[in-house]
């Protein structure tokens, strides 16, 4: 064999080698960038992530949220607190509300009771956004195994189940959000200074015994199932009705959002009005109560301050929850679409 046969036979067996090499290293490549996603996605994927998503998602959309629009949640308290017992006299508004918490300390007293708010939604949001998932889920199955389409009247009993079970489950943390809310309304001597939700709720606990601590649950359940019907039913339909429009993906989720707080605050207002109420009552000196439960509420408060009151606020009540709908729907949208 000549010598430049040699010479050509080693070239050529060398760039064999290299490409061998060449497509070996792209291989392993493109394994070490699959692989990661592969192993999320099966993650993702089993049966238990594909269950506890839906209640992931909404109780990171709800705290979200709750971060957000706490300080308005805050001022609505203390306008639904205001004139108790009386028809007449000064009619606070949320300029003034705001401007008497910020005089009597500092900005940031707009943040009170936020580890109550926080604690809400990681147990309420997680548990009516994770059962409102499940239970459309359900119903989706059902009626495609039937041949149906699901409608609005399926959505509204998602909406109201997951309300009602949920508003049971997180009602000693809004419970605790309200006392910690209205504790500044008090003489400076009769204050508990609840230091957070769970100083809160020991407390509570401790003087009223442990059922206290579900204290107004009638009017949280159905004021949870009015305002879960107004939300989820109403974004759910809205979607659905947008999907076929000439907006943008994000446009029908914002549009869908704002129609769903609005109806989710004109349901809701009038019992979160009597739960405000009953949560923050406590035994007088002969050991009553103001409220004997969410019915005499409503009858002493349309008798003694008028029916319009418990419309009062609804301004505040609508930026209160319009946004906080709008920011814990569009989160739990896109938390939804990148865990899919």
């Amino acid at each position: 064999m000549s010598s430049s046969d040699t010479i050509k036979q080693a070239t050529e067996t060398a760039r064999s080698k290299t490409s061998e090499a060449m497509e070996k290293t792209k291989q392993l490549a493109d394994a070490a960038k699959t692989q990661p996603v592969e192993a999320k996605n099966d993650f993702l994927h089993t049966p238990f992530m594909r269950a506890a998503l839906p209640f992931i998602n909404g109780g990171t959309a709800g705290m979200v949220a709750t971060t957000v629009i706490q300080p308005i949640d805050m001022i609505k308290v203390r306008l639904q607190l205001a004139g108790e017992g009386a028809r007449t006299g000064p009619k606070p508004t949320p300029l003034s509300v705001t401007k008497e918490i910020i005089a009597a300390g500092k900005v940031m007293d707009l943040y009170t009771g936020l580890s109550a708010g926080l604690l809400r939604q990681a147990v309420y949001t997680t548990a009516r956004l994770g059962l409102f998932d499940t239970f459309m889920i359900a119903l989706t199955k059902r009626a495609k195994d039937k041949g149906n389409k699901i409608g609005f009247v399926e959505r509204a009993g998602a909406g109201l189940g997951a309300g009602g079970l949920a508003a049971m489950i997180g009602n000693p943390a809004d419970l605790a959000l309200i006392r910690m809310q209205s504790d500044g309304l008090k003489p400076a001597a009769q204050r508990n200074n609840y230091r957070s939700v769970i100083h809160a709720l020991t407390s509570i606990a401790k003087t009223e015994g442990v059922g206290a601590l579900w204290a107004g649950a009638a009017p949280t359940v159905v004021r949870a199932m009015a305002l879960n019907f107004g939300q989820l039913a109403f974004f759910s339909e809205a979607k659905q009705q947008l999907k076929d429009t000439a907006l943008s993906q994000r446009a029908q989720t914002l549009s869908a959002s704002a129609i769903a707080g609005f109806f989710a605050s004109f349901f809701s207002l009038p019992f979160d009005f009597v739960k405000t109420r009953l949560q923050k009552q406590q035994r007088r000196p002969d050991g009553t109560l103001p409220y004997k439960g969410m019915f005499d509420c409503f009858r002493k408060v349309a008798k003694d301050e008028g029916l319009l009151r418990f419309y009062r606020g609804f301004g505040t009540y609508y930026v209160r929850i319009a946004p906080h709908a709008m920011v814990t729907l569009i989160v739990a949208d896109y938390l939804g679409f990148i865990t899919k």
